[in-house]
């Protein structure tokens, strides 16, 4: 018996006792509890602590045998002590209560806040003896939310446009300075590709961008135009910024758009006011030097027109020659300030003077081999400054003739514009082409001071004085352009009121 007894048995022969099933359960529910990352404690009825698993100590920082026996008050601010019997309360009823947040508080006395799922604890007759809870710490998850709600509110009270995008260009967020920006709603805009906000001329930057987004590149303050939803254009400054996951991996962008439109305008004028003023001094310098050398041609256009031995289509050049002259004269003389314009606006004939335009430039039609189309389909007189007009015309006219290939088509269309509300009758005379046309940006920008398409052989000046004298006789200028087809081209509409005797009489004082 004692070598059996002391004999050293092997693993294979040792024997355990035999666990029922209920005592295999109740091992493995212990197992878990134990291992759980979440408090688990049981409580009875009066609010005492009966069980406590490792990790409401880790969470708590109290230990078991330091719990157990007290009340859980112990881990509840005073402040919220009223919580404890709400909580019995339904416990009594036999109600469970889920996912409850509030705060408890460590052994250190540092406050934590906690997600609480409390279930009633049974006994086989049903009898409630007890609790069980389940603590969930949120602190961290409460932080976060609390910097997102930050950071949501800085987004939505902020005077920039701020937007999200994916790598493909999707609109994934939308701001409401957005929306007071671009004019869309949020609802109207996400999902879509962020090519609508950019003028189709702009559309390969959104590509450079996305490359630069990409390798993980930030793009400040950058300068370009933006769309509207009405179709108005933007001047914007952008700030571009790469959105990572939690593997550093770029997901999408955020950008900050910032409306500096405004200041565009006023950077403009400025330059504008400062080009105008040496302009207008170099004009000065300009009038002076040739003002002496016109008064002698003047005069010998008027020897011209008076000379018996010419015949009579000769004259008629030497008149039109010492109109041109008197015309230039008359600018030099109002550029040097000597000079006040005292003529009255007169009745214009429109035919005439556009065939006197075509007659004057027709050297530069005939170089090109240019064909001219006249569509006049009235004879209605106008009332205005002939010699303005004039300007006006003979502008459109060279501008169509250098927009044309050789062999092109200039058509000049003279008809009556109808009425309308009881407003004046307005003749339109159109100046068409079918050149290459121009961009929609050209467009934009056609009537702005030094604007031009013709590069160095444009002073982008002439488009800016023609509509200046338009507006001053009341009417209206327009464009319709069209490129990159087939049938490309400009068609410029200048539309004149007709006056009636009380309106020319207020003209003419």
């Amino acid at each position: 018996m004692g070598e059996v007894a002391g004999k050293a048995q092997s693993p294979d022969e040792i024997r355990f006792p035999e666990l029922s099933g209920a005592d295999e359960v109740s091992l493995r529910l212990a197992a878990i509890v134990e291992s759980s990352d979440d408090a688990i404690i049981s409580k009875d009825l009066n609010g005492i602590v009966r069980s406590w698993n490792r990790a409401a100590t880790r969470l708590f920082g109290w230990e078991p045998d330091e719990m157990i026996g007290r009340s859980i008050l112990t881990i509840i601010p005073p402040e919220l002590h009223h919580e404890e019997a709400e909580i019995l309360r339904k416990l009594r009823n036999g109600e469970r209560i889920e996912h409850y947040e509030t705060v408890r508080i460590r052994k250190d006395g540092t406050r934590r806040d906690f997600s609480l799922t409390i279930s009633p604890l049974k006994m086989a007759d049903g009898r409630i003896v007890g609790a069980s809870k389940i603590a969930r710490d949120i602190t961290e998850r409460k932080r976060s939310d609390e910097i997102r709600l930050r950071l949501a509110a800085i987004v939505d009270s902020s005077e920039d446009a701020i937007i999200s995008k994916d790598l493909n260009g999707i609109v994934r967020s939308w701001n409401p300075a957005a929306t007071r920006m671009f004019g869309w709603q949020p609802e109207e805009i996400i999902g879509k590709s962020i090519l609508a906000l950019i003028p189709e001329f702009l559309h390969d930057e959104e590509v450079e961008i996305l490359q630069q987004l990409r390798n993980g590149r930030h793009i400040e303050h950058y300068e370009t135009k933006r769309l509207h939803r009405s179709g108005r254009l933007l001047d914007v400054s952008l700030t571009v910024s790469p959105m990572k996951d939690l593997n550093g991996r770029v997901i999408g962008a955020s950008k900050i758009a910032r409306d500096i439109s405004d200041r565009k305008r006023m950077q403009q004028a400025l330059i504008d006011s400062e080009k105008l003023a040496a302009t207008g001094r170099m004009a000065a310098a300009i009038a002076h030097e040739i003002n002496n050398p016109l008064e002698a041609v003047t005069n010998l256009a008027y020897l011209l027109t008076v000379d018996a031995t010419l015949n009579e289509t000769a004259q008629r050049y030497a008149k039109l020659l010492l109109q041109e002259i008197g015309r230039a004269s008359a600018i030099t003389k109002q550029t040097l300030g000597f000079y006040r314009d005292t003529g009255k606006p007169s009745d214009v004939h429109m035919r005439k003077l556009l065939d006197d335009v075509l007659e004057i430039n027709r050297h530069r039609l005939c170089e090109k081999d240019i064909e001219i189309r006249r569509e006049y389909q009235t004879e209605d007189l106008l009332f205005g400054y002939e010699s303005e007009l004039r300007q006006v015309f003979a502008n459109l006219v060279l501008n169509a003739v250098d927009a044309m290939r050789p062999r092109g088509i200039l058509r000049i269309r003279v008809s009556k514009d109808p009425s309308r509300n009881g407003a004046a009758s307005r003749i339109r005379v159109s100046v068409g082409d079918n050149g290459s046309g121009m961009s929609s940006a050209s467009r934009l920008k056609l009537f702005e001071p030094f604007y031009t398409t013709k590069g160095s052989s444009g002073n982008g000046l002439g488009l800016w004085i023609s509509r200046g004298i338009v507006e001053k006789h009341g009417g209206k200028i327009k464009v319709w352009s069209r490129s990159g087809c087939i049938d490309s081209g400009t068609v410029f509409s200048v539309l004149l009121p007709q006056f009636d005797q009380e309106r020319r009489e207020k003209v003419a004082v």
